[in-house]
């Protein structure tokens, strides 16, 4: 460990700029920075004419790209092979990095607290949605550079967890696939009928003031759009009432509740349903945003949330879906226009426990998968930190 040296990014990284002067009517690839050290991603290409740069910094494969703005995010990646040739906004800053540094190691640090920290603390700025970092003070960064074996190990390290936890969201996908393709046989053949037809009602809550951080056991909470997604209730995706602020009784969420989101920012969450588990806590109430659906007597709570996921229901729904691109919004009363297949009651409950229990499988393979995401984050912390010895950090990956 005494052969790791005390240096700064700056010491490593060379900033370079590849200008590309903008042409009209020329498309150019781009890609962004996404936050805290999840890389590179793909958005709309630059057009000439349309877009307001004149020109633009082309990316080649291992770069180190920076985004100045939002600071606090620590947008910082490096570039993959599939990102050579791409181009950023004058708002980046790219860097070729040293021989001594590996492009995955730096990857790496990019994905740690620690950086995320001086990240954060070097921004300058009174708008915080507008904070930036300079060059200077990314490159002063301090940084602990081990010798290259030691960087390789780790990187292998670390590959071995990431391949992992690729298996279990791969097991976890591939047993969602097969759930919705039994849903889609298993009621092929049955009519389709609207769902309000089968509903005593459906309820929406309200818009109360609220800070943005999940309710302490003793604090109210508000549902945030992002507490139902299909066939899944996260109660943490909640936001704490403001001191004073009271919500009616018949808004709280119950368990066993089938829920649907009304608005969204994604279309394709729009609509998505799920049921509330049974040790739901208590003081949680929905927001104008999201729905109950109370099933009348013939109609199963665990079929209306398979059905409601059927992909001939989601194309409805995509469709009578309204508003802007930012946000999407489908009424009370096309939800209950929706067409859903409706057999006996019998067979509603075998449709749901068949898919309902094969997608508990893929529901076991992506806990396990979020288990080692954090066994993964306190690794890498342990491994660049020193704490944490490689030759025991091998020994638990094996």
């Amino acid at each position: 460990m005494s052969e790791w040296k005390q240096t700064a990014l700056g010491d490593l990284l060379t900033r370079v700029r590849r200008k590309v002067a903008v042409e009209n009517g020329v498309s150019y690839p781009a890609v962004s920075v996404q936050m805290y050290g999840r890389g590179l991603g793909e958005k709309e290409p630059f057009v000439g004419g349309v877009s307001k740069y004149t020109s633009l910094n082309e990316v080649r494969e291992n770069d180190v790209v920076l985004r100045t703005i939002t600071a606090f995010e620590a947008p910082a990646g490096v570039a993959r092979a599939e990102h050579d040739g791409t181009h950023v906004s004058g708002v980046f800053i790219t860097y070729e990095s040293d021989e001594k540094v590996l492009p995955e190691f730096l990857r790496l640090y990019f994905q740690t607290p620690t950086f995320w920290d001086e990240m954060r603390n070097r921004a300058s700025g009174t708008v915080l949605r507008r904070k930036t970092i300079s060059d200077a003070s990314f490159r002063a960064i301090p940084f602990a550079l081990p010798p290259a074996p030691v960087q390789e190990r780790i990187v292998e390290i670390i590959g071995a967890v990431d391949d992992q936890i690729a298996a279990l969201d791969g097991e976890a996908n591939a047993a969602e696939m097969a759930a919705g393709a039994i849903a889609e046989s298993m009621l092929a053949d049955h009519a389709h009928v609207r769902v309000g037809n089968h509903l005593d009602r459906i309820e929406g809550g309200r818009s109360p003031q609220a800070v943005d951080t999940p309710p302490a056991e003793d604090e109210e909470g508000v549902l945030k759009v992002s507490a139902v997604v299909a066939f899944q209730f996260i109660a943490d995706e909640s936001k704490t009432l403001a001191p004073g602020t009271k919500m009616p009784k018949s808004a709280e969420v119950q368990a066993g509740d089938v829920l649907v989101t009304r608005a969204s920012g994604a279309i394709d969450r729009v609509g998505a349903v799920c049921r509330v588990p049974s040790d739901v806590r208590g003081g949680l109430y929905l927001s104008d945003k999201t729905l109950r659906m109370v099933p009348a007597g013939g109609l199963d709570p665990d079929f209306l949330v398979v059905a409601m996921a059927l992909s001939g229901v989601r194309r409805q729904i995509v469709m009578a879906a309204s508003g802007s691109a930012s946000m999407k919004n489908i009424s009370q009363s096309k939800i209950a226009g929706l067409e859903v297949p409706m057999p006996e009651l019998a067979e509603q409950r075998k449709v749901a426990s068949t898919v309902l229990s094969m997608r508990s499988l893929g529901g076991a393979s992506r806990a396990e998968a979020d288990r080692l995401r954090q066994v993964r984050a306190a690794l890498l912390s342990g491994l660049l930190d020193q704490t944490i010895s490689i030759d025991t950090a091998e020994l638990e990956v094996v």
